[in-house]
């Protein structure tokens, strides 16, 4: 296991683009830390200079107290799992696992037990003697997280490498992977645009946005209080209410409506935040969503309409009768979150 320090990492490529502004945080041995962002947010860029496949424009870099800026990737004591899996199409399961052992010249006894031990982790003994082609997407990857694993490294690194694959693949990759880590030990870092993927894999949870780091936490922290409106509507599916509201005379509004009361003596207009499902029906409720498509979703409902007169998304359970129409609700106690209107920053 080790220790990451990342101490104001900065990118900055030649022609002065800026692809990861300054960002210090440090992963703490055994963790599993996923970086989440949309595309070009510079989450593949920082796991890279973690690496050692980019250069560190400026700040430090350390791994189990070593400061390894100007360390090559071969001796950082990692090891990688890509999106393409990155497997040699000629070799067989056996041989593509061991690669990496053999060519550090280890003896071919030691290479066979950790090979063997690998393969029988991932579920791979039945595969041993067939050629990458001949495997499905899933066991594609384990085969790739096996070349890893028999490194034992001090660090994994994933990639994005579950975008290959098929929804249901995904889902029973994730809880592989991550069963994997917990049984290993091992300090991993995890690259993902899916923000399902980071909630459910993350003990902690770096989100990004255009090359700067918008909050880090656990993945309830970044659910249910997101530090920004960018985290709010990133994090979350269906994501959280964002609407115009104002702040008057201790209550927070939406157009005509009430939503909440709050003790600050503050005034002003702010984006009031709300998740889907602090938004619960009741008949008796003092606010009213003006409800136009129900969303069956199997095991819950989606209802998407307006509140105060702008658009709005409530998530009911599939036993609510709920139809197009007005429809009474409350919000449950410490449902809203107040956001600065010009920088998007938490209240």
């Amino acid at each position: 296991m080790a220790q990451v320090s990342l101490k104001t990492i900065t990118k900055v490529y030649p022609n002065g683009f800026q692809a990861v502004q300054p960002a210090s945080f440090d992963i703490e041995n055994g963790e599993f830390l996923v970086l989440v962002g949309p595309s070009g947010c510079g989450k593949s860029t920082m796991l890279r200079m973690i690496a050692g496949l980019e250069e560190i424009s400026e700040g430090e870099l350390s791994i189990a107290d070593l400061v390894v800026n100007h360390v090559d990737p071969a001796d950082r004591d990692i090891a990688m799992v890509f999106q393409n899996y990155a497997l040699y199409p000629h070799m067989t399961v056996r041989k593509n696992i061991g690669y990496g052992l053999r060519n550090r010249k280890i003896p071919k006894s030691a290479i066979a037990q950790k090979v063997a031990e690998a393969s029988a982790m991932l579920n791979l003994d039945d595969y041993l003697d067939r050629k990458p082609s001949q495997l499905s997407g899933g066991q594609r990857q384990r085969v790739a997280m096996g070349r890893a694993i028999v490194r034992d490294p001090a660090l994994f690194l994933f990639d994005e490498p579950l975008s290959n694959l098929d929804a249901k693949l995904r889902n029973q990759m994730r809880i592989e992977i991550k069963a994997l880590q917990r049984r290993l030990g091992v300090t991993a870092v995890y690259v993902t645009h899916d923000q399902v993927e980071a909630m459910t894999m993350a003990d902690r949870i770096v989100v990004m946005n255009a090359g700067r780091v918008e909050q880090i936490g656990t993945p309830a922290e970044v659910y249910h209080t997101p530090a920004t409106t960018f985290v709010a509507s990133f994090m979350g599916a269906p994501p959280m209410n964002l609407l115009d509201g104002q702040i008057a005379e201790g209550a927070v509004r939406v157009g005509d409506l009430t939503v909440c009361h709050m003790r600050q003596d503050t005034s002003g207009q702010v984006i009031v935040g709300i998740r889907p499902e602090d938004i619960v029906p009741d008949s008796t409720g003092p606010i009213t969503v003006e409800v136009d498509i129900v969303e069956e979703l199997g095991a819950h409902r989606l209802l998407h309409g307006r509140l105060g007169g702008q658009p709005v998304s409530v998530h009911v359970s599939k036993d609510s009768p709920v139809t197009t129409g007005p429809l009474h609700v409350a919000l449950k106690p410490d449902a809203v979150s107040l956001f600065d209107l010009q920088t998007g920053d938490r209240l």
